[in-house]
């Protein structure tokens, strides 16, 4: 079980990459999917030469000094703001913390200047958006900061009971107005 960064080389402690594993005990691939099996299990390094295949599982982590593992965010998940690489699930913890919502979700969505602009759709109780704004400003840095509060009445789950970021991205997708060749960046 390795943490390495994109280009198969291994992280260092507290440094975030993609959770990897090898050896003699790895599946060959997916079942009948062999579009599925060449995006996850590929060589661990780009220009490796040996032919053991690495499972690359999307998963973002790092290891402290001890080897303990610590789950970041999906790779897929990742807001790529500004020239940063923003993990919604820390943006997430943050706003917990705060007991100003019940629940919440953080995404990306296309914006013209951004990249991608945070957005932050959340349940309260009782919050207003100025509150929620108010102590993102103070718990985290400037390039984190979300460029829109969405309060609901109730957060879409997925099949598995999770926040359904997909149904939320598709839903607010339009925020920012962008011509429609811009919204696949």
């Amino acid at each position: 079980v390795l943490v390495v960064k994109e280009n198969g080389s291994e992280c260092s402690p507290f440094e975030t990459g993609e959770l990897i594993h090898k050896g003699p005990l790895v599946a060959l691939g997916y079942w009948n999917n062999p579009s599925a099996t060449a995006e996850r299990f590929r060589p661990s390094a780009p220009n490796a030469t040996s032919t053991e295949v690495a499972v690359w599982s999307g998963d973002q982590v790092y290891r402290d000094e001890e080897g303990f593992l610590y789950f970041v965010s999906r790779k897929d998940e990742m807001i790529k703001t500004s020239g940063y690489r923003v993990s919604p699930t820390e943006i997430e913890e943050v706003l917990y913390q705060s007991q100003l919502v019940d629940e919440v979700a953080a995404f990306g969505i296309p914006h013209p200047d951004l990249g991608q602009a945070i957005i932050i759709v959340v349940k309260t109780p009782n919050s207003s958006e100025e509150q929620i704004l108010q102590h993102c400003r103070r718990e985290l840095p400037n390039y984190m900061q979300p460029q829109k509060v969405i309060i609901v009445d109730e957060i879409p789950k997925n099949a598995n009971g999770k926040l359904d970021r997909n149904a939320l991205k598709q839903q607010h997708q339009n925020q920012f107005n962008l011509p429609e060749a811009s919204k696949d960046l």
